[in-house]
């Protein structure tokens, strides 16, 4: 139950800023800095984006505030971390000191930092070299600085909860595999979806993707709206800085909220997304009709009176036919 509160925590961590979070993705952060849980160390950026070549090194540095009132002695713990496995954001990290991420560790390639001790209210920049070997394949790795006060509850190698994180995403350039999958692009009400809907009320686009490729992938683009021929909506679609992304194995799933939908009509929903660095390109297509339930009563109210009309006119005519033939057949008879 400890180690399983570890996890959550941590993942609390990372995401405490950063909108969406971390999974399969790593998202865009509304604010550039994240605090931990008690509020006493702050890390800025959330993020950093990297791009350094085989055989070279480079380097992130992170701004590590002391917000407490005491002077503080950090420990910085390197971290690998993977996909969360639940489409929403949410990250898991490595947290064994002797495991590394099965593939894409940035790990690896981190050198240890030590410890750093920072004054109250004061800030340090703290910088981790990353030395990417000859050999190492081009396409995305994926790593963490983390920040834990020594002095917490079970020293250094306890109190997670009182630790941040940012995120290091390093990509090693060269020949690499760029595909990404749409699982599904539907069109839901709550948590159903449909062809057709009997109210406007809580209408989203549900768009899931999975990335096959060799290097993380930020799908961005154009989601429109028509009523008819009638563009009522245009979403522009993951274009923050920094943008949303999926790593390679991962799957993503986003809600994206309809508005400007009438009470009544046919309504499509056109998605041009692009991803990777030849801006691959997919094409999305979704309808469905917006129905209420009194124009389906008087729809069905008016097919039952046609039906009875119908009906009608066939006995009258039946029964008028009959009349009329057996009357000519007395008239014109011959009698004794």
């Amino acid at each position: 139950m400890k180690i399983h509160k570890l996890y959550l925590t941590a993942f609390a961590l990372v995401l405490a800023g950063v909108s969406g979070g971390v999974s399969a993705i790593v998202s865009a952060a509304p604010t550039p800095t994240v605090t931990n849980s008690q509020n006493t160390v702050k890390i800025s950026p959330v993020r950093s984006d990297l791009s350094i070549a085989p055989g070279k090194t480079g380097t992130a540095t992170v701004r590590v505030t002391n917000l407490s009132k005491a002077k503080m002695e950090l420990q910085v713990i390197e971290n690998d971390f993977v996909d969360g496995n639940k489409e929403d954001g949410t990250p898991r990290l490595v947290l064994d000191a002797d495991k590394f991420a099965p593939s894409h560790s940035l790990k690896r390639y981190m050198v240890p930092v030590k410890n750093v001790v920072i004054e109250a209210g004061k800030d340090a920049d703290i910088t981790v070299t990353i030395n990417v070997p000859k050999d190492a394949k081009a396409g995305g790795y994926y790593g963490a600085l983390r920040f834990q006060p020594v002095n917490v509850e079970g020293g250094a190698n306890g109190g997670v909860d009182a630790s941040a994180a940012t995120l290091i995403l390093l990509t090693v350039p060269g020949p690499m595999t760029e595909k990404m999958d749409v699982l599904e692009y539907n069109v839901y009400q709550g948590q159903a979806t449909n062809s057709w809907f009997q109210s406007a009320n809580d209408l989203s686009l549900k768009l899931r993707v999975v990335n096959m490729g060799s290097a993380h992938v930020a799908p961005m683009g154009q989601i429109t709206v028509k009523n008819g021929d009638k563009v009522v909506d245009t979403i522009n679609f993951n274009q923050e800085k920094p943008q949303n992304v999926v790593l390679p194995d991962g799957k993503r799933t986003w809600d994206v909220p309809l508005k400007n939908i009438g009470s009544f009509g046919h309504y499509t929903v056109e998605g041009v997304i692009s991803y990777g660095s030849k801006n691959n390109t997919l094409n999305l297509t979704k309808s469905f009709w917006v129905i209420p339930v009194y124009v389906i009563a008087i729809a069905i109210g008016g097919t039952v009176l046609l039906v009875l009309l119908i009906v009608g006119i066939f006995l009258f005519l039946r029964s008028y036919k009959k009349r009329i033939l057996g009357g000519g057949g007395r008239r014109g008879g011959y009698r004794r």
